[in-house]
């Protein structure tokens, strides 16, 4: 990725005067990364070396097909590639899956981008682990077990240091067991601060795909009254919070924000992440810690500290539109969306963000599929209206002979006058 000119000179210099000996002062540079620089360097890892990358657990062409074919995340690729493709399409980046030692089990993209990519040795089979390159995002994901996302000179290899990364870990939804992490490499879409959160909605989709292949449809539980612990934020009205056959019970707005959140990191968030994601004036950690012990206190100890996380699994009406979306059932989307309920209504930045994704996902997957019906359902809701570049698509794909393909163009006309948009 390529890494921008404001903090990367800083962390450049710190990175100088590290390999001359010197360790950066705290405000240099991130210490998660000052960190893995000191133990990249304690093991031995050349910093100008990154062709070790393959030499460490060196395998045959054969084995190698063999050992990802049978691989635990084989079977949940297609739906990394239907989530994350499309939208890392002409970007320069590529996408990742690692096994549990970082090893490269598939690196995709388009053709120019993974010949870039492999021009540093980011090519399937090879090891990006901590021990093997130093610092990067899938290397310190495995080593810290939780999302991370390094800008070019955080690397600790110099000839990689054009780069960025983000990587989040996947792990057995039902056992724990650490599987591998899931990554975006490349230019400045990769340094965005929203490609890792990108990556962790892909993984929390991952995870849900292999806990539904794990249900054992013989085992009499499966079938019982009780379904599961489940949180809707799209209804209007309250947030409700399900569990099992009991009745369901009313959220307060936070609360539901704060589950909603969990659910969407569930490596877990720290106060301060919490606290920037519920609110932007400034949201104190005495109150963030106050709100959780409300939380537990109305519904069990379903959250766990240090960091923030849940205690159980949680499926939610949101996790149900992204799946639709990857399924490609658009139309079914849009009206199980509605207006929005708790995502249309909250201003936390954290949610605001979420329901941003959702829309920018459900939009993109519209427009690349040309699909009429789902266009004209979407212009019809409360989200789509004002949306001129639905309305202009809508005018292009319909037949010149459709009556509704003159209201389309005319809408088109009322839009780019109303808001000064250009027609595209």
């Amino acid at each position: 990725m390529r890494a921008g000119t404001t903090v990367s000179s800083q962390v450049r210099r710190a990175y100088e005067e590290f390999l001359e000996g010197t360790i950066p002062e705290d405000d240099s540079v991130r210490s998660l990364v000052r960190e893995s620089w000191e133990r990249s360097r304690n093991r031995g890892v050349n910093p100008q070396d990154v062709e070790q990358g393959s030499e460490t657990g060196p395998m045959s062409d054969a084995d190698f097909d063999v050992y990802r074919t049978g691989h635990r995340l084989a079977s949940v690729r297609p739906l990394v590639q239907s989530l994350m493709l499309d939208d890392i399409s002409g970007t320069g980046a590529v996408i990742a899956m690692t096994d549990n030692r970082g090893r490269l089990l598939w690196v995709e993209g388009d053709t120019t981008a993974r010949d870039a990519a492999a021009r540093i040795n980011f090519v399937e089979g090879s090891v990006w682990s901590e021990d093997a390159v130093g610092t990067n995002a899938p290397g310190l994901a495995l080593a810290m077990n939780r999302g991370v996302q390094i800008i070019g000179p955080e690397h600790f290899n110099s000839s990689v240091q054009k780069w960025n990364c983000a990587a989040a870990p996947v792990h057995d939804p039902t056992s724990g067991e650490l599987l591998g992490v899931i990554d975006v490499t490349g230019g400045p879409a990769a340094a965005a601060p929203f490609a890792l959160a990108a990556v962790r909605s892909v993984v929390a989709a991952v995870e849900r795909e292999l806990q539904s292949r794990a249900v054992d449809l013989a085992a009499p539980e499966t079938f019982t009254a009780a379904s599961g612990t489940r949180l809707t934020v799209l209804r209007d009205g309250p947030a409700q919070w399900h569990d099992g056959a009991a009745p369901p019970r009313p959220l307060s707005p936070r609360h539901a924000e704060i589950l909603l959140l969990l659910q969407s990191y569930p490596e877990g968030l720290g106060t301060e992440q919490l606290a920037t994601m519920l609110s932007d004036e400034g949201l104190g950690a005495v109150t963030v810690r106050a709100e959780i012990s409300r939380l537990r206190r109305d519904l069990g100890d379903v959250v766990a500290s240090r960091p923030y996380r849940l205690t159980v699994e949680l499926g939610s009406d949101l996790d149900d539109l992204r799946q639709s979306i990857a399924a490609g059932d658009l139309s079914g989307t849009i009206r199980a969306l509605g207006r929005g309920g708790l995502l249309a209504e909250s201003l936390a930045p954290g949610v605001v963000e979420l329901f941003d994704e959702v829309r920018e996902d459900l939009r993109s997957r519209m427009f690349g599929k040309g699909d009429i019906a789902a266009l004209s359902i979407w212009v019809a809701s409360p989200h789509g209206r004002d949306d001129i570049t639905a309305w202009n698509a809508l005018a292009h794909r319909l037949p010149a002979s459709h009556p509704q393909r003159a209201v389309a163009e005319g809408r088109v006309r009322l839009l780019d006058r109303r808001f000064g948009v250009p027609r595209r």
